[in-house]
């Protein structure tokens, strides 16, 4: 399975899950079909237009018209719309809104996952979302 997640700041590294590549390079990204890919707002400006495919894609919900393919895209931020946003960011609660698609199959049905002691949550929300999708199945 290729994931990765592109172009996210420095310091992130040690909160991905396994199989979940930090992406630098963005012809990289471009050159390939991903089975899930993670883009960051700064990604999603990067490659606009330019053939970003995916099988599962997570992105900003600003960034939702950018002209990238996928089967399912799910959609990230802090407007209620979104298909992962928080219900409370004072005690961070990731929210997820509908059934979403999980990576290996099945779907990862509406809840809500507190998540004590974590600062800076809005920054962590697509991280938050690939612990509950990719195979480990663990959350940040």
């Amino acid at each position: 399975m290729e994931a990765g997640l592109f172009h996210a700041s420095t310091g992130w590294e040690h909160l991905l899950p396994a199989g979940l590549r930090q992406l630098r390079d963005s012809g990289a990204v471009c050159r390939e079909p991903w089975d899930f890919l993670v883009l960051t707002p700064a990604g999603c400006r990067m490659l606009a237009g330019r053939g970003v495919t995916a099988r599962l894609l997570l992105l900003p919900g600003e960034a939702a018209a950018g002209g990238f393919r996928a089967e399912t895209v799910v959609t990230y931020g802090l407007s209620p719309r979104e298909s992962i946003t928080f219900s409370s960011l004072r005690e961070p609660v990731l929210c997820v809104q509908r059934a979403l698609p999980l990576v290996h199959g099945g779907l990862l049905e509406p809840q809500e996952f507190p998540l004590p002691g974590l600062t800076g949550a809005e920054g962590l929300l697509p991280v938050s979302y690939t612990h509950l999708t990719l195979p480990t199945n663990r959350l940040v």
